[in-house]
């Protein structure tokens, strides 16, 4: 059988991790000043002061753009982008649910493209590189963090996506702290959404290899395994590291 296994360059697991973002960071890369993409609901809720202290500590300027939604439509990419060159960004961070993560990976790459967010829909459209990429999931549920493919809302009906090698992050964070006292409901909607990832990947014959059998097989092994603890107790550290590292995988 013959296959190829792509991902993310560098994932790291840590809890409390976010709080060491910039010191984690800064031996990566030279550039230092970075656009945090997130949204208005994790800036109020506080997830984004240790991250942001943490940056600035390690010598980062930051700049925040907060305005994701869910489904986020085209004005959404455009209005962060043009955020993020008026800062004159030469980093990404996304920190949050899918669609922060989504909107981050196609900031990095029209930071860095004369591309237009059109012309990249698709299949590899993508080219030439982006501005370096950092991924920090807030939800145990897309997987978004190591997929190289982005989502957009292009009416009202209707959806396009983006998928590209670009879109692979360089590294990715899994901090499971900053999922606690994420509410049943949502704990119990994104962990149905990742085991239902994991059956897709299992079941389907496009490019499934014996790698991406073994990923499904331990991610619904996780997943089933502690949902429902995840849910009865939404401050539960074990159930809320295998909750996201299952979703990952």
């Amino acid at each position: 059988m013959g296959f190829e296994f792509r991902t993310v360059a560098s994932i790291a697991m840590e809890w409390g991790g976010a709080a060491r973002l910039g010191p984690m960071l800064a031996p990566r890369w030279q550039a230092r000043r970075a656009l945090v993409v997130s949204d208005a609901g994790l800036v109020q809720a506080g997830l984004l002061a240790p991250v942001l202290a943490s940056l600035t500590g390690a010598g980062f300027a930051v700049e925040v753009f907060d305005a994701v939604v869910a489904d986020p439509p085209e004005a959404v990419v455009l209005s962060a982008v043009a955020q993020a060159r008026t800062f004159d960004a030469g980093l990404v961070i996304g920190l949050g649910g899918g669609s922060s993560l989504d909107i981050a990976k196609l900031v990095a790459v029209l930071l860095r493209s004369e591309q237009t967010l059109d012309a990249l829909y698709g299949i590899g459209k993508v080219k030439g590189s982006r501005a370096p990429l950092v991924l920090v999931p807030t939800t145990a549920g897309t997987g978004s963090e190591v997929t190289n493919i982005s989502i957009i809302t292009t009416g009202e009906t209707t959806k396009m996506g983006v998928v590209a090698d670009q879109l692979f992050a360089d590294f990715v964070l899994l901090d499971a702290q900053l999922t606690l006292g994420l509410p049943a409901l949502h704990t119990a909607a994104t962990g149905i959404d990742a085991m239902v990832h994991a059956i897709e990947a299992y079941t389907s014959r496009h490019r499934k290899n014996p790698l991406s059998d073994a990923l499904a097989r331990e991610a619904l092994r996780l997943l089933s395994g502690n949902l429902l603890a995840a849910c009865r107790d939404c401050t539960d550290r074990a159930s809320r590291d295998a909750m996201l590292l299952g979703a990952m995988l």
